[in-house]
């Protein structure tokens, strides 16, 4: 048996101060956005992901980039199409990969200047 949630118009909720707190998001909006965030989440994507900024890479060149397994690559690139943060197109037996779009783009800049700020 699953909890069915009843979508129903916000209530107007305020703070302890008085100021007004804007309704939370949606459940399935905060899944999805979680499941993006998972994307970001471990050094061999992110580097990934940091070879895409530049445009298309084919699969082989991230193999040698990285020096990891195809394999391990590929898990990886499963990850990142689960999370909508690549696409890809198949030219012959080849893969290509770039980032989703410029919502990724902006992400992967803003994660990489705010870590720089710690460095």
């Amino acid at each position: 048996m699953s909890l069915q949630v009843v979508a129903t118009a916000p209530e107007e909720r305020k703070g302890c101060g008085g100021e007004t707190i804007r309704p939370l998001p949606d459940e399935r909006l905060l899944k999805e956005s979680v499941l993006l965030l998972k994307g970001f989440a471990d050094v061999t994507r992110l580097t990934i992901l940091s070879l895409l900024q530049e445009g298309e890479v084919c699969v082989h060149d991230i193999v040698e980039a990285l020096d990891i397994s195809q394999s391990g690559v590929s898990h990886q690139l499963r990850i990142l199409r689960d999370a909508r943060l690549v696409s890809r197109r198949k030219e012959g037996r080849h893969v290509f990969y770039r980032l989703a779009d410029r919502h990724v783009e902006l992400l992967l800049d803003n994660a990489l200047s705010h870590g720089e700020e710690a460095i």
